[in-house]
């Protein structure tokens, strides 16, 4: 994920006495924009600190900061309702306009200090998650190693330990804020003249609220098939290891044997559930990580150099000088990997608490994508620096690590070349990518179908965890070790719920990142299987990339899509070619077992 400060300071200027004089609504947004390039600075080096630094301290001056941006955002959009019915508005003040109404996850009412209870909320629920703790063998476990732990563990008694104990411990106890924070945000909302922060939220994709929802249904209705095979042979394979005591033939999957905390990547299981003979990839990427000698730092310099390959200037000193790369042993730090541009130009970051293993080394080539894409809209105007929309932002580094093939790790010298899998593995190459693209995307799609009907009332304050059990169990087909009840909170334990982070952004990331990867793969004249293509290197591939990155949030995703695929239309088709030699497969060891759950 990255963290964006254009919504959050967005308003500091247009509050001033200039703002007010103003009669001129195209004149008002561009100095408002030209203020704002050193107002937002303060604020993200407030945050920054407070996420890499967490202390009652740093809590309580995060939480001010964030409360007096959300004060002056909500004032702004309030005006800009009224500035939108002005005369001679430029297209580009229109869509600033827009952009502006629906910039804040989440939008404080204008009741005195409603501003400062949210970002105290926010803040709070936030930080204990940073500083949330699970157990293994009853010993306290951190976020961090915990994650890890879950993809290793094989004991279904400790796995259940650490599932449990940490949805206690970190969802739990921050039900009855995440209740009020809800109720806040929603006030806010109406004031802004949506119905509720759901609908706000669906508002920022160029489309109406009911278009919007209309089309992540379709989208999910094109790629369902898939998943349903995935997690049928998954099932079965699961059965085979644990029993009919511990996983069942039939029905749902138990949460916690899928190797994450949330069920929403399944990679870490692999040698699990891998066919014999194609399934023995030759390889893991983790493991040529250590014997190639790499630590935390030299993996984010083999995903700059990812970059660097196509074109793209390397990354500025101050990015190796005040990043994030490892988990500090003196301090609590938000692990959660995020990207941050800090002033807008060029003092780019990354946090997280790189581990050397397979899935860090695809998360710097994800989060590193933020980077790219951050610098590369840096020209534009303030308000337009910004993805064409949050599941861009999120699919451009996806898409290039869709390209860590193995001989891409020849190119960098990571595996031998006499190592690369033939082509009869390439049923468990792509079984590999799947236990983690495909198993994701009912999770990508259901953390806001719950928190949508959260904020719309449909689903009741006293029904958030029944509600989360339904829509776990109509999605992804997972359930928990354990029974829950409404004493729980199960959603508060993934970082997004209680950082307010919208999620379907990572739905479209999965979806569009496919199309982006078949696009450079066919620019680089790639000629083989889709799933082998590597454009590493390939700076014709960069320049366009570039191209479509520049434009930043200036203008709508359709259009922003289409300058680099060919096509104004977000689809899952791209991924069902990618996977399509393995969908047949899974058809094939599916005959005669049931399906769905």
């Amino acid at each position: 994920m990255f963290r964006t400060i254009s919504a959050l300071a967005l308003a500091a200027a247009l509050a001033s006495p200039a703002y007010a004089q103003s009669t001129d609504a195209n004149a008002t947004i561009r100095d408002a924009e030209a203020k704002l390039e050193t107002l937002a600075v303060d604020d993200a080096r407030v945050q920054w600190v407070n996420a890499t630094y967490i202390t009652d301290d740093t809590d309580a001056i995060a939480a001010k900061s964030g409360a007096q941006l959300n004060a002056y955002v909500v004032k702004l959009a309030l005006d800009a309702a009224k500035l939108r019915q002005s005369p001679g508005l430029q297209p580009d003040t229109l869509r600033k306009i827009d952009l502006l109404r629906t910039g804040l996850p989440l939008a404080a009412p204008t009741t005195p200090g409603a501003a400062e209870e949210l970002a105290g909320l926010v803040t709070k629920m936030s930080s204990n998650y940073g500083k949330g703790r699970g157990t293994l063998d009853g010993k306290p476990i951190n976020g961090s190693d915990i994650e890890a732990a879950m993809g290793t563990e094989r004991d279904p008694a400790k796995l259940k330990e650490m599932w449990v104990s940490w949805h206690d411990n970190v969802g739990a106890p921050i039900r009855k804020d995440y209740a009020r924070a809800t109720a806040l945000a929603n006030e806010g909302a109406r004031e802004l003249g949506f119905p509720d922060t759901g609908a706000m939220w669906r508002s920022s994709y160029d489309m109406s609220p009911e278009q919007f929802a209309a089309l992540t249904d379709k989208l999910w209705a094109e790629v369902e098939p898939l998943y349903k095979a995935l997690h049928t042979y998954v099932r079965w394979k699961l059965n085979a290891k644990y029993g009919d005591a511990v996983q069942p033939k039939t029905g749902p999957i138990r949460a916690d044997l899928l190797g994450n905390m949330w069920a929403q990547e399944w990679g870490n299981i692999y040698d699990v559930v891998a066919p014999a003979g194609s399934g023995d990839l030759g390889f893991d990427i983790g493991e040529l990580l250590q014997a190639k000698g790499y630590d935390a730092v030299k993996m984010v310099k083999a995903g700059e150099g990812f970059y660097s390959s196509l074109g793209f200037a390397p990354l500025p000193a101050s990015f190796w000088e005040r990043s994030q790369i490892v988990k500090p042993r003196d301090r609590e730090v938000i692990c959660h990997a995020s990207a941050w541009d800090i002033d807008n130009k060029d003092d780019l970051r990354i946090k997280m608490c790189t581990k050397v293993n397979s899935d860090d080394f695809v998360t710097i080539h994800h989060e590193l994508g933020h980077n790219y894409y951050q610098r590369a809209y840096n020209a534009q105007s303030f308000l337009f620096k910004n993805g064409a929309n949050d599941g861009f932002h999120e699919a451009i580094g996806d898409f290039v690590a869709l390209s860590i093939t193995p001989q891409y790790l020849v190119q960098i010298g990571l595996l031998d070349a006499a190592k690369v899998p033939s082509p009869d593995k390439d049923l468990g190459l792509l079984l590999r990518q799947a236990m983690d693209k495909v198993a994701f995307l009912p999770f990508g799609l259901l953390i806001d179908k719950w928190r949508w009907g959260v904020f719309s009332g449909a689903i009741k304050p006293g029904e958030m965890q029944a509600g989360w059990d339904k829509l776990r169990l109509r999605y992804q087909g997972v359930v928990p070790p354990v029974a829950r009840d409404e004493t729980r909170f199960d959603p508060g334990a993934k970082y997004h719920v209680p950082a307010a982070v919208p999620y379907t952004r990572y739905f479209l990331a999965r979806l569009l990142q496919f199309q982006f990867y078949e696009a450079a793969c066919r620019q680089s004249g790639w000629k083989g299987p889709l799933h082998r293509c590597s454009f590493y290197g390939n700076k014709q591939v960069g320049e366009r990339l570039n191209a479509m990155l520049a434009l930043g949030a200036s203008k709508p995703w359709p259009e922003a899509l289409k300058a680099f695929t060919g096509t104004s239309e977000i689809s899952g088709k791209a991924m069902l070619a990618y996977f399509a030699p393995l969908k047949t497969w899974l058809d094939e060891q599916n005959k005669g077992k049931p399906s769905g759950w």
